[in-house]
């Protein structure tokens, strides 16, 4: 008897190599997935504006990138003696206005140039639920700590949400039509919402993302969600909170994630820099030592073998 699920996905039509470039903007989980692109040093760029949960809040940063329409004083607001943006994540918080406005419209040209370039384009949404600042009527990203009685929150419905992907996947390919755009939603439970409304955000997520993609061949989906859901279907596989998939879980996801996005051909290549990864990381009992001289010599030999045939990987 077979206890075990395992979700079938079919593979990437379009598999990433290392030629690719890739852009991943979202939730918190967007960045797990991010830094294991970064540890294969892959060319991956991931959230310029911070951590975006909602889809509504995605769609506005894209079209103020692909448009480059560029922040102005009137975008910011100071509280907590720091100057904030109710588009961005309070990472980007900063005291100094001007030196703020300078930074985001940087990043909006940045993220504009990155989806010119890009080859593909990873998006993960967090949830449905939202905050609407009474005073603008306008959806935040985050609420930057100002007092809840100050917006209104609401779960968005399906219909809002298919609108938001549909302009995100339109003004992307109006820039970039060749680009692989591939949706996934976080297996991250926001309890904080409800344990029923956690379950009903993630489908209305999931409900929105495959009306879009079912006619688009440039657009797919990536099942994190599922396979936290029915492939890992235990407490053991999430962190102490019990909230975020724990660094095992996040392993066998993102094992998942190479089998069907990652081109075959350069796996050799990722043994290759994960084994210099971990040499890197080697703590010699005597640095002074010849045979540890001779680990060196080695490892830059394997270094510079590399980066003969990858110029673009850096350690």
């Amino acid at each position: 008897m077979d206890f075990r699920l395992q979700i079938p996905i079919k593979k990437s039509n379009i598999p990433i190599d290392y030629t690719s470039k890739i852009v991943s903007i979202g939730s918190c989980f967007a960045v797990n997935m991010a830094e294991k692109l970064d540890y294969f040093k892959f060319q991956n760029g991931c959230n310029p504006f911070g951590i975006i949960f909602n889809p509504v809040s995605i769609s506005i940063l894209i079209e103020r990138a692909v448009g480059r329409r560029f922040f102005f004083e009137s975008d910011l607001f100071f509280y907590n003696d720091l100057w904030h943006c109710f588009e961005v994540h309070s990472e980007l918080s900063n005291p100094n206005k001007e030196a703020f406005l300078i930074e985001l419209n940087h990043l909006v040209e940045k993220m504009h140039l990155e989806l010119r370039e890009a080859t593909h384009f990873q998006i993960t949404y967090g949830t449905s639920w939202v905050y609407r600042f009474l005073e603008t009527d306008q959806t935040v990203a985050n609420c930057h700590k100002v007092p809840q009685k100050e917006f209104s929150k609401e779960i968005l419905s399906i219909k809002t949400i298919q609108n938001a992907i549909d302009t995100t996947v339109c003004l992307v390919q109006s820039i970039n039509p060749q680009i692989k755009i591939t949706f996934t939603v976080s297996p991250v439970r926001h309890i904080k919402d409800g344990y029923v409304e956690n379950t009903l955000s993630k489908a209305h997520l999931i409900s929105a993302i495959h009306e879009v993609i079912k006619n688009d061949a440039m657009c797919s989906y990536f099942p994190s969600f599922e396979i936290m859901m029915d492939e890992l279907r235990d407490y053991r596989f999430y962190a102490n909170d019990m909230l975020h998939p724990s660094d095992l879980a996040i392993d066998f996801i993102w094992q998942r994630f190479q089998q069907i996005t990652i081109s075959e051909s350069v796996y050799p290549v990722m043994e290759t820099v994960d084994a210099i990864q971990k040499s890197l990381k080697h703590k010699p009992f005597n640095q002074e030592s010849e045979s540890h001289q001779k680990f060196k010599i080695k490892l830059q030999d394997k270094i510079d073998n590399l980066a003969s045939k990858y110029p673009q990987i850096q350690f």
